[in-house]
């Protein structure tokens, strides 16, 4: 049974951080891309960072340069430092583990967490 669950939301104050952690379990971790996305109420889901199984990492231009993600292979969790947050960065954020098919996967595999709430208001 395959689980991502997110933690860390919650409020903080403009200017303020915070950090998400995803802990997946029934994948093999190593293999997944695995990715933040946020939505916000009144908008579509969105992609804020991913990382991919070497290590490459990629930000949606609104949080470059705010906002890191990493992952610890060895507990199967991958993270979200949130900096210098905004208050447009409100949102429910979600884990996503990501399996594409390749030539030596030929099914593709996309697994969400329930989300967790960010709230950045003074």
């Amino acid at each position: 049974q395959v689980q991502l669950v997110e933690s860390g939301g919650g409020l903080v104050q403009p200017g303020g951080s915070l950090r998400l952690s995803c802990a997946a379990s029934g994948i093999i971790f190593s293999l997944y891309v695995m990715g933040w996305y946020r939505q916000a109420p009144g908008e579509q889901r969105e992609l804020v960072a991913r990382i991919t199984r070497g290590g490459t990492t990629n930000y949606a231009d609104s949080v470059a340069g705010r906002f890191t993600i990493s992952r610890d292979n060895a507990k199967n969790t991958v993270f979200l430092q949130m900096n210098s947050l905004k208050p447009e960065d409100t949102a429910v954020y979600y884990c996503n583990a990501f399996l594409p098919k390749t030539t030596i996967e030929a099914n593709e595999y996309d697994y969400w967490g329930q989300g967790t709430q960010v709230t950045v208001s003074s």
